[in-house]
């Protein structure tokens, strides 16, 4: 089957040319990618491929996620597509009464931790679509653990600017800062109880991580701080396959995970541009970044307010992707005036980021955080733990309040892109509420631009803060910033070196091979053969 062409030029300044193999893999580490290329030369799928790399990044790239992460996943098998949705629901004990004077739910601390699901999802994983030991996936984030690894300069850069907030959690300098600061670029590091409990996980499949030590360590620490984990969640704990979310888009359809996730919103967002002919108005113009920032804000305002559990959904996501809801949000947004948008009312009826693929067909979107860089700073024997409760709000009449045993609004998605049924590309754009935003950007630039996609990863962008507040990386031309300023746009250019605009990896499916990109925004690296 041959595919929509695409612009083999690359406009944009770039670290990075693609790779193109029949077997490949990308993401924002290089020793991680390279992890799951050796299990591809053993002779593993690409879920192979992506735990491999999972794993390491664990250890390599703990600024982001960590054994204590929650996860997703996108998987074309070869011939349909399936959704993993394994992130982790709150503690039995979680509820109102416990957040009882608090204006927002805490960021840190053992308040802040649901319980984790990156475990799970590897198991999960490897059960159904692996083919090596479950073991050897860990060969490699073993070897970096308990032997040291040197320090990426992107990561470094990202540990030294949280350890100070961190230091004091408990277990924190302890693990992550050995020398009593955070190492810096090209320094070695030593991890070894994240090393023994990899051990104990890979040579139980996870048991002990759930039902076995490693939960009853989490428990006990837990409750030593005043946490409420328990024994009892954590065994609890279920992943779920669910069917990806499918939104179509100028030819294409946008494949996201369905809510808790708030993949919906990229979906949202594009099915309002809709509305607009995006390719005759030109490429990083003023015009054309004033329609995706309000769209996108318009997305928010609903994502926001109606996303949650999707057992406490008080809409269903059809409705909000119905064509004329989307036209009637389409018809509020002024072409010459920046606006701060309220949901609407439909009709009623820090993180990592991986992607795989191998020469029989099998295509990977996947990736785990702990959300806010390190997460809660918890760490218990080398577990790093997310602070995913973060995700809940403490509005009693909201369907994402806070509640026993629920999953909270996540903003960690992984994206797939298919056209005609058949699969085109897998990719994500790490990094809080960047990735609804960043999914939405590369999709334009794809199917409205025809940019391939290193440019298309390459290219500046944008991203909707509060209100009018809209952060702009370098790159766009000053006329054009003044445009959307006179518009009424907050603008703030980010510098040189920010990371709060994601960190995109892609690949894309060629007639005999793929197209495997890796941006400029991170440390990371495409590889393959």
């Amino acid at each position: 089957m041959t595919m929509k062409p695409f612009d083999w030029q690359f406009p944009y300044p770039s670290q990075r040319m693609p790779v193109l193999a029949r077997n490949a893999v990308a993401t924002s580490q290089p020793l991680a990618a390279q992890a799951g290329l050796r299990m591809l030369l053993k002779g593993g799928t690409a879920v192979d491929a992506v735990l491999a790399t999972a794993i390491t990044l664990t250890v390599v790239e703990p600024t982001s996620n960590g054994i204590g992460s929650d996860a997703f996943c996108i998987l074309w098998d070869g011939s349909k597509l399936h959704g993993l949705n394994a992130s982790g629901r709150s503690p039995a004990a979680w509820n109102l009464d416990r957040y009882k004077g608090h204006k927002a739910m805490p960021t840190r601390g053992w308040d802040a931790v649901t319980v984790p699901g990156a475990v799970s999802a590897w198991v999960a994983l490897s059960e159904r679509f692996g083919k090596l030991p479950f073991a050897d996936l860990f060969e490699p984030a073993i070897r970096y653990a308990a032997d040291g690894y040197m320090v990426s300069p992107t990561i470094a850069r990202l540990w030294a600017k949280q350890a100070p907030e961190l230091k004091d959690m408990p277990g924190f300098a302890e693990h992550f800062m050995p020398h009593g600061r955070a190492p810096g670029m090209g320094e070695k590091f030593v991890a070894p109880a994240h090393a023994k409990t990899l051990r104990r996980i890979a040579e139980t499949k996870g048991e002990a991580f759930y039902k076995g030590d490693l939960a009853e360590s989490m428990s006990v620490h837990a409750r030593k701080h005043g946490g409420a984990m328990t024994l009892e969640d954590l065994a609890a704990h279920t992943v779920d396959w669910v069917e990806p979310l499918a939104h179509d888009y100028r030819g294409y359809t946008l494949h996201e995970i369905p809510p808790n996730s708030q993949g919906i919103a990229a979906q949202i967002a594009l099915g309002i541009l809709e509305g607009f002919d995006m390719s005759a108005i030109p490429v990083d113009s003023a015009d054309s970044l004033h329609l995706q920032i309000e769209a996108m804000k318009l997305a928010f305002a609903d994502a926001y307010e109606y996303v949650s559990d999707s057992d406490t959904m008080r809409v269903k996501n059809a409705e909000l992707l119905d064509k004329e809801y989307l036209r009637s949000r389409g018809r509020l947004i002024d072409l010459k005036k920046a606006n701060t948008p309220r949901h609407g009312v439909p009709s009623r009826g820090g993180t990592v980021y991986l992607t795989a693929a191998d020469e029989s067909g099998m295509m990977v979107s996947y990736i785990q955080s702990n959300y806010q860089g390190f997460g809660s700073g918890i760490v218990v024997n080398g577990i790093s733990m997310q602070n995913r409760g973060y995700g809940f709000v403490l509005r009693p009449d909201h369907p994402n309040v806070v509640a026993p045993r629920k999953r909270p609004f996540h903003t960690i998605i992984p994206a797939f892109v298919t056209q005609n049924g058949q699969p085109v590309m897998s990719y994500g754009v790490m990094g809080g509420s960047m990735q609804a935003q960043g999914h939405a950007q590369i999709m334009i630039r794809l199917a409205d631009y025809q940019q391939n996609p290193q440019a298309a990863s390459d290219a500046p962008r944008w991203r909707v803060d509060q209100g009018l507040d809209v952060n702009i990386e370098q790159g766009v031309p000053a006329g054009v910033l003044d445009d959307l300023k006179r518009r009424g746009h907050n603008v703030v250019q980010a510098d040189r070196w920010s990371t709060d605009f994601g960190r995109a990896q892609l690949i894309y499916k060629l007639d005999d091979g793929y197209f495997a990109a890796s941006e400029r925004r991170t440390d990371g690296q495409a590889v393959g053969y």
